[in-house]
């Protein structure tokens, strides 16, 4: 039910990174370019070694390859296709590491694209996609593949507003039916309205773990972001004044 990282490093990139996620609730990571999101993802993933990473308190390099991918999906930032496949082809990758039957991959597969709003677009090729249409064929693959986290490097950066709000309130629900969500974030409203718990990096080190205006402070943000912001409006509804200040140093 967990997924955690114990001391957690890579050179030159995250240090001393520790912390424990559930399954249940959407976490957000955030922080500057180069602080390190990406890595510390693709080190949840299991892609970049496994040793301090823990699936349920076991080592995820103790679990095979096909057991990660039945546990955890992950959708890069740059997300590629190889082939000029179908958008149902696409969608149905995500089934490759189970073993579960035709039946339940027609299941997961038909439920995927509903989610997506694919249905028009289901015998459509990847060439034929625009930016957006092709970022949800690809969040819809790992949908239908993933059974208990899903982590995603900026899935909404090539939607469009009302794209976003539907995927955000989609992945809110399927963390209200138990999945683990976890996304790289650049936009901090979204965060604090739609994360549960946020991580914020800098330069490699985990300077924040908590409810999302409390990792999101104005005076947490002047620190790590070198900018001067404002909360406006309610919870749920939160908007981001910014005054820039002085350039952050590199």
């Amino acid at each position: 039910m967990t997924l955690a990282a114990q001391d957690l490093s890579l050179p030159g990139r995250l240090s001393g990174v520790s912390m424990e996620l559930h399954r249940g609730a959407v976490t957000a990571i955030c922080g500057p370019n180069g602080a390190g999101k990406s890595s510390l993802l693709r080190c949840l993933a299991g892609l970049m070694g496994g040793r301090n990473v823990l699936l349920d308190g076991l080592p995820l390099e103790l679990r095979s390859a096909r057991e990660r991918a039945c546990e955890i999906g992950y959708l890069p930032q740059e997300g590629e296709v190889a082939w000029d496949l179908t958008v149902e082809t696409l969608v149905s990758l995500g089934r490759l590491p189970w073993r579960s039957g035709a039946e339940a991959d027609r299941i997961a597969i038909d439920a995927a694209i509903a989610t997506l709003s694919l249905e028009t677009l289901r015998q459509r090729r990847v060439s034929q996609l625009s930016g957006g249409e092709r970022a949800r064929a690809l969040i819809a693959r790992v949908i239908a593949g993933t059974s208990r986290w899903l982590l995603a490097d900026e899935p909404l950066a090539n939607l469009d507003l009302g794209y976003q709000q539907a995927l955000l309130g989609q992945l809110r629900a399927l963390a209200g039916q138990g999945l683990g969500v976890v996304l790289v974030l650049h936009d901090l409203a979204q965060a604090a309205n739609f994360a549960d718990r946020v991580l914020v990096l800098d330069r490699g080190r985990l300077v924040a773990d908590a409810p999302p205006l409390e990792a999101l402070g104005e005076a947490k943000i002047e620190r790590v972001w070198g900018v001067r912001a404002r909360w406006l409006g309610e919870p749920g509804q939160r908007a981001l004044a910014v005054e820039p200040t002085s350039a952050r140093a590199p």
